[in-house]
């Protein structure tokens, strides 16, 4: 299947109500912008059998009913959808700025990351809340953003044998990714921050905090904004900080 980027794209079944398209070989900015253009706009049509959508690093997930549509009739719709958009870059970014307290009671292995990158903390803090780190796709545990774009000086290992349990909102690095473990889980990342915001909160009226083709912005704060935000979120009246802009 062709897409209008010129590139090969190919629609596989997946078991017998699922279709991945897959947008080509390579983790990067264009191919999942790519998908993000496209995952919106199928799930603007509201099409009739089309169940969920699931985008990740280089291909989309799209689930139906077997029971209102066939595989190749899903495929015909892709197909013709596929001639009718634009799926290069539309210019516009979502940014959600996301606090991070990089203090030692939060960043465990802080000093592990600067003896190994031969940094020094202040360094790490610098480079790792300079950048905007595009969400590639969400996964492992609701609301866990797998995000491009840190600084290759920063590249860190893993944990030989993960922790058992990180608290919610660890911010971590794992080997060329930082993310942040949206959720008290088992991990074997790096931790080296902790944010007060709750990326996965069901009491809210979309759990998730971000969603993929969003961006994040980390900003260092200290323990006593720290505690001011958690305060705010806990009681329900934190807002986000959040920016729309050109790319």
């Amino acid at each position: 299947m062709n897409h209008n980027g010129g590139g090969i794209m190919k629609c596989l079944p997946v078991g017998d109500s699922a279709l991945s398209l897959e947008f080509g070989e390579e983790i990067n900015y264009e191919i999942n912008n790519k998908i993000k253009v496209f995952n919106k706009k199928i799930k603007s049509l509201n099409i009739d059998g089309i169940v969920e959508t699931v985008p990740s690093f280089k291909a989309l997930l799209i689930y139906y009913d077997p029971a209102k549509l066939f595989f190749s009739e899903v495929k015909d719709i892709i197909t013709n959808l596929l001639k009718t958009i634009d799926v290069e870059d539309n210019g516009i970014r979502k940014i959600i700025e996301i606090p991070v307290c990089y203090d030692e009671e939060f960043g465990e292995d802080l000093d592990f990351v600067s003896e190994y990158t031969k940094l020094s903390k202040d360094e790490i803090i610098k480079l790792h809340s300079a950048k905007e780190y595009l969400i590639y796709m969400l996964g492992f545990l609701p609301g866990f953003a797998y995000l491009g774009g840190m600084d290759e000086s920063l590249v860190t290992p893993r944990l030989n044998n993960p922790r058992l349990k990180l608290e919610a909102g660890a911010v971590g690095i794992g080997g060329k990714q930082t993310g942040i473990y949206p959720l008290a889980s088992p991990g074997g990342w790096r931790i080296i921050g902790r944010t007060p915001l709750k990326p996965y909160d069901l009491n809210r009226n979309n759990p998730i905090l971000y969603e993929a083709g969003d961006y994040i912005k980390f900003r260092p704060i200290d323990k006593k904004e720290y505690y001011k935000i958690k305060d705010l979120v806990d009681k329900g009246i934190y807002k986000c900080n959040v920016v729309e802009g050109s790319a």
